[in-house]
Parts: structure tokens; C-alpha cells; sequence
């Protein structure tokens, strides 16, 4: 079976199906690469509650930056974020974002209870 949570015409915030969560790419407001990555991170970790899930339980991250002259701001931001021994896999890469004034989007799957 699958769960669409907070769906409108054009996508759904999460898809749940056979205990894997989902997650539709989240930016973030604020001036810097650091503020960004904080705020992406706070709606990645909403979501992640209302799937019924967790950053332990975080099995891919798919990250992209407007330029990969941001990459050690916002991984600096990153690994603070992410519980030790629970890394996902993840990809990082270079990209035009929806706005000009994004630099991050971060899109994750996770596992649920």
C-alpha cells in the first residue's frame, strides 16, 4: 500500500511504501549557505516525524547545491546534523535551484516503524 501524506496537484511532501519514507527536496530560508542548510534540515526533520521516522533512520540524501564552492559551509552544517554511526549514503552536486536565491536542497529516504 501506498501513503501520500500532504499531497497537492503537483507532488506529495512524503510517500510512504514498504517501510521506506520518501521525502520531497527541502530548501531553506536565510543569507548564507549555513542558514540555509539549518532551516533545509529543520523541515527535513518534520518530515521525518511525521513519517513516523528519525535521523537514525536515514537511508539516502541526495544533496544539491547552487555551487560547489558551498560545499564545506554546508557540510560543516551537515555533520553536526547527522547522528554519529548513522550516516546515510549520500550524493552531493552542483545545480540550478527553483530560485536564484537558493544554494540548498536536500532530498532524503528513510526507513519507518
Amino acid at each position: 500500500m501506498i501513503e501520500r501524506i500532504d499531497t497537492t496537484a503537483r507532488m506529495s511532501k512524503i510517500v510512504k511504501h514498504n517501510g521506506v519514507a520518501y521525502l520531497c527536496g527541502q530548501v531553506g530560508e536565510g543569507a548564507t549557505v549555513t542558514e540555509q542548510t539549518e532551516d533545509c534540515l529543520q523541515r527535513v526533520d518534520a518530515l521525518l516525524e511525521k513519517a513516523g521516522s528519525s535521523r537514525e533512520q536515514i537511508l539516502q540524501a541526495v544533496i544539491w547545491l547552487s555551487d560547489m564552492a558551498h560545499f564545506q559551509e554546508m557540510n560543516a552544517v551537515w555533520d553536526a546534523w547527522v547522528p554519529e554511526g548513522h550516516a546515510p549514503a549520500r550524493a552531493c552536486g552542483e545545480a540550478k535551484l527553483a530560485r536564484d536565491v537558493l544554494n540548498v536542497e536536500i532530498i532524503v529516504t528513510a526507513a519507518y516503524d
